[in-house]
């Protein structure tokens, strides 16, 4: 780690351990929240758009599934709870619309822009694969948040609320998976 530890901090390894923990959660999400998106939107114009950031993101979950069992990370107990609640919220915005399905998308990439950027921020040398991992995925996930916009995303309704409240749902679950 590139920062000098102190007192009660965590060990660089358990640190390590709950990046690749709340990585792990978030791209399960990310699949799930497409999987939703695409039971409504399947058969529409979007569908095509939809299934490539899907197949994005599963190669980012496989990614994170073979960190967890090669470095015997535990993954959160909070899978069950992502489950739904991601599929929920794919199949919510995109009952509301491609937009609103958009914005969806738009708000959970910004969100892990964020959570991504601040982690590569954290890894030093040690960890140069994990962070090099982290930015390529971090690079697809702002691809999506521009197909997002071009899709028409801040078209949709209540856009600036709707993308708050998404943003702070992602930012609950990310300290959630980190910690349980």
């Amino acid at each position: 780690m590139t920062q000098q530890r102190l007192p009660g901090d965590r060990s660089p390894a358990a640190d390590v351990a709950r990046m690749i923990r709340v990585d792990h959660a978030g791209e399960y999400g990310a699949k799930r929240i497409y999987q939703g998106q695409l039971a409504v939107l399947g058969r529409t114009d979007k569908a095509e758009t939809i299934r490539h950031m899907q197949a994005q993101e599963q190669v980012h979950l496989d990614s994170f599934a073979a960190m967890i069992a090669r470095r015997r990370v535990r993954p959160t107990a909070l899978l069950p709870l992502w489950h739904i609640a991601g599929f929920a919220l794919g199949a919510a915005t995109a009952a509301l619309g491609s937009r609103a399905a958009m914005a969806c998308t738009v708000a959970v990439e910004e969100a892990i822009d964020e959570h991504y950027r601040a982690q590569t921020a954290r890894l030093g040398e040690e960890e140069a694969a994990l962070r090099d991992t982290i930015e390529t995925f971090r690079a697809e996930e702002l691809e999506h948040r521009d197909i997002g916009l071009a899709n028409e995303a801040e078209l949709a309704p209540a856009y600036r609320l709707l993308s708050a409240a998404i943003k702070a749902g992602c930012r609950i679950a990310i300290a959630a998976s980190e910690r349980v």
